[in-house]
């Protein structure tokens, strides 16, 4: 049968035909130009046309180039189109859009053959979709997701406009950078990670086909849930790839047998977050009002800009920090767990039970008298109990590594507890402030060389009791034998009679508190004579920041963690070097030099000495114990780095059992573990051979034979130190406010 043909219509009917044609044409014109009039509310103006505003996930870098975290509402990183890895573009024209480069934003035969079968199915199934209708809807929330017509009207209406104001590559660039992936991913940057774990420019060909491939359904596809649907989804892609020549028949048939084997969810760096505490800090001093300096960084949405946040900390230092943490817990925490007695703390616990029954949300939701029968219950819940008791009873660390020179802070860990789950809980480097304890000596030590004593001066070592201006005494322990003693023996056993001395007789109180707030102690100090052994409270970053004096030769350095933050687009908003280091003279360079010395025999042979079994090279530093063995402490230095330790208890009526809850054991095994890693990494370029510039050796004498003359352990392993029932407190009296905050050191 012959085929008709418009040819076969006499002229005149033909002629009549046509007029009706273009008659139908105009009122559907009219049509399509009405409903685009009605619907063109809600449409993107030309201003979010030309400047589209993606949720871009804003990513925190380490100095070594690694993303430590992120900060996001979608997950999505952008890319340039440059770093687009061809094979993945390829793909994605092939399979999702074939004409990309020839349509202007709607494809209209794909469009009429999608409207001829939701005609016969009934219903509104078929999109025809381009890339750019399918970006037109991801990057304009007010399209709308709904499977109606006028979503469709206004989404190809949206994707003509981007059409004219974008080129084809910016359109595939913005594209690839906000669509989903599933997992928790928007766009390539993160799908390559999150899938793979590679960066978009070290995937494959197959690994590029399996990313196009899921776009279509993420959730049937993002965990392998069928292996075999995945791979013929894949494979798919693949050979679409191949018709549109993007590869050969060979190469297809080799890409459509290799296995897909995705990376877990948790594997991946971001989600493991090795530096939680760190990131939240750096959070917290982008949202602070009174830092000026980063006061055009605020302008942005943290959580939707795709800033860039270049800082201090090096993921390598950082792993061994966690590392040292983590090893010098798992035996301490038992041995902690085997002294503890709950027996006669019968009131503690109950007030620690009843805090954590007002914190579960059961309770919270519930009325007051369902409130009395859920709190009864928890009580005899064995499971919950042995859970608080366990919380309570968890030994907590602040720990921070700081550059001696610069202040760049290379490490941080603010919680026995690694993960980012812990990210929003207590920083224990920078929210808590405890008493010092032994550690604070140095600054009343120097403050007393200042004056002209030299670390050979001897001072009375023997019982000390000081009248205070209340009338009352201040009496203070020291050894048996007394007489005279060295400043440098007695640092190097930290003799708290001799420390005590210092600050009634040789120098004030207000002399050391200037002092240390010029080394960087900023929160407030009282002026008492208990000072001297540590009375005041301060964070562990506090310490750490005043203990750079001693390397620095009496230069302060303020620790800092942000070194640059980008745009999305690379601009620089804020450089720390264009704000210069913060540096100031803090201390007379020949005190600080004298100290360096004197801390020096702290590590070899004094209280410290525990650390030489890991660090066999220049470092000194000073612990610290508090009463009851409630705080314990350690803040060392080398010539290159300085670094602190608290380790205690987040509520402070648990205590450490005995003598191995000192500083030179609870606390300085950490320094020496994190320092032996960190100086044995040839990729971190730490010196071991640099020595302390311009500090001479200063000798100190030895602990009395009875053991009476140091505060500390001194250097026994803890597996020799047998638990015992606290000393009696040397230093308690009525003097009321002074006496609160004296809390000696044993």
């Amino acid at each position: 049968m012959k085929k008709f043909t418009l040819a076969d219509i006499p002229l005149k009917p033909r002629t009549l035909f046509r007029a009706i044609l273009i008659g139908l044409a105009t009122a559907v014109a009219f049509l399509v130009i009405f409903s685009i009039y009605v619907l063109s509310e809600g449409l993107p103006s030309l201003e979010e046309l030309e400047n589209p505003k993606p949720e871009l996930a804003t990513r925190v870098l380490s100095a070594d180039g690694e993303v430590i975290d992120e900060f996001y509402l979608k997950r999505r990183t952008y890319m340039p189109f440059d770093s687009i890895p061809r094979a993945f573009i390829n793909g994605l024209i092939a399979t999702e859009d074939r004409e990309f480069y020839n349509h202007w934003g709607i494809h209209a035969v794909r469009i009429v053959k999608a409207a001829v079968k939701n005609v016969v199915r009934g219903r509104l199934s078929q999109g025809a979709s381009t890339i750019t209708q399918q970006l037109a809807r991801n990057l304009y929330t007010n399209i709308g997701q709904e499977r109606t017509l006028s979503r469709k009207i206004r989404e190809a209406v949206t994707a003509i406009q981007i059409e004219r104001t974008y080129t084809k590559n910016e359109i595939l660039e913005l594209y690839i950078n906000t669509v989903y992936f599933g997992r928790g991913a928007h766009g390539l940057q993160v799908a390559a990670e999150m899938y793979f774990n590679k960066s978009p420019q070290e995937l494959s060909v197959p690994e590029c086909a399996f990313l196009v491939g899921i776009l279509q359904r993420p959730a049937l596809h993002e965990n392998l849930k069928n292996p075999q649907a995945s791979t013929n989804r894949r494979n798919v892609v693949l050979y679409s790839m191949m018709v549109e020549g993007f590869i050969s028949e060979a190469q297809y048939d080799g890409f459509k047998t290799v296995p897909i084997v995705l990376t877990q969810p948790e594997e991946t760096t971001v989600e493991k977050s090795i530096a939680p505490h760190f990131v939240e800090m750096i959070r917290q001093q982008l949202t602070r009002e009174d830092n000026k300096a980063l006061a055009v960084v605020r302008r942005f949405d943290l959580f939707r800009d795709g800033l860039v946040i270049y800082t201090t900390l090096n993921s390598r230092t950082q792993q061994y920090a966690n590392q040292a943490v983590e090893d010098h817990l798992k035996q301490f925490q038992k041995d902690f767990q085997r002294s503890w007695r709950w027996e006669g703390k019968e009131e503690l616990l109950n007030e620690l039970l009843d805090k954590a029954i007002k914190s579960r949300p059961s309770y919270i939701a519930a009325n007051a008298a369902d409130r009395k029968a859920i709190a009864a219950k928890l009580k005899k819940n064995a499971e919950f109990v042995d859970s608080v008791k366990q919380e309570a009873t968890r030994i907590q660390v602040g720990f921070s590594a700081v550059e001696a020179g610069t202040g760049e802070i290379r490490a941080m860990v603010g919680s026995s507890i690694f993960g980012k789950q812990s990210r929003y809980t207590l920083n224990r480097v920078t929210q808590i402030r405890r008493q010092p304890g032994s550690s604070f000596k140095p600054f009343v030590y120097a403050a007393a060389l200042d004056k002209g004593l030299s670390p050979y001066t001897s001072v009375e070592s023997g019982w000390l009791s000081y009248k205070l201006p209340t009338g009352k005494t201040w009496d203070v322990a020291g050894s048996k034998s007394g007489g005279p003693m060295s400043l440098a023996t007695a640092l190097k056993f930290s003799i708290n009679t001799v420390a005590a001395r210092l600050i009634t007789d040789y120098t004030t109180p207000n002399e050391v508190i200037r002092l240390a707030k010029r080394c960087g102690i900023k929160t407030g100090l009282m002026a008492v004579p208990s000072l001297a052994l540590g009375s005041g409270e301060v964070s562990p970053m506090e310490m750490i920041s005043a203990f750079t004096v001693f390397p620095n030769e009496g230069m302060a350095v303020e620790p800092y963690a942000i070194e640059r933050i980008e745009d999305r687009f690379g601009n620089v908003l804020y450089d720390h070097a264009k704000q210069g280091l913060t540096i100031s003279d803090a201390m007379n360079p020949r005190v600080a030099k004298q100290m360096t010395g004197m801390m020096r025999n702290v590590v070899n042979g004094g209280t410290a000495s525990r650390v030489r079994n890991w660090f066999p090279y220049e470092a000194a530093g000073k612990t610290g114990t508090t009463n009851d063995f409630a705080d314990a402490w350690f803040v060392g230095f080398t010539p290159q780095l300085v670094a602190g330790i608290w380790t205690g208890f987040d509520d402070q009526r648990v205590k450490f059992t005995g003598w191995y809850g000192q500083g030179g054991s609870a606390a300085a095994p950490i320094w020496g573990r994190f320092m032996q890693k960190v100086y044995k990494d040839p990729l971190l370029q730490y010196d071991a051979k640099r020595r302390f510039k311009g500090v001479e050796n200063i000798g100190a004498g030895s602990m009395n034979e009875d053991g009476t003359a140091a505060e500390e352990e001194g250097g026994v392993p803890l597996e020799n130190v047998v638990p015992s029932s606290p000393p009696p407190d040397s230093t308690k009296n009525d003097d009321l406010h002074m006496m609160m905050h004296d809390k000696n050191n044993k």
